[in-house]
């Protein structure tokens, strides 16, 4: 996946992002705003899992959707 494409298109994306992981509010995607790292912390902070557990997550998400142009 392209971050740098994620990052262009997160207001398109959001809603995937949010579906996955509901306890993500509004106000924490528009802070995220495409950025990885970001959406790591934010995991973090509302499921209290490790980094590590937080890369898993979005790593499974990645193959989720690897073929969704929009990821691309």
């Amino acid at each position: 996946m392209n971050w740098d494409v994620i990052e262009g298109n997160w207001k398109q994306l959001k809603g995937n992002v949010k579906e996955q992981w509901g306890k993500l509010t509004d106000d924490n995607l528009d802070q995220i705003a495409g950025k990885r790292d970001q959406l790591v912390g934010k995991i973090q902070e509302a499921y209290g899992v490790n980094k590590d557990e937080a890369e898993k997550q979005i790593k499974a998400f990645e193959e989720r959707n690897r073929d969704d142009k929009r990821f691309l």
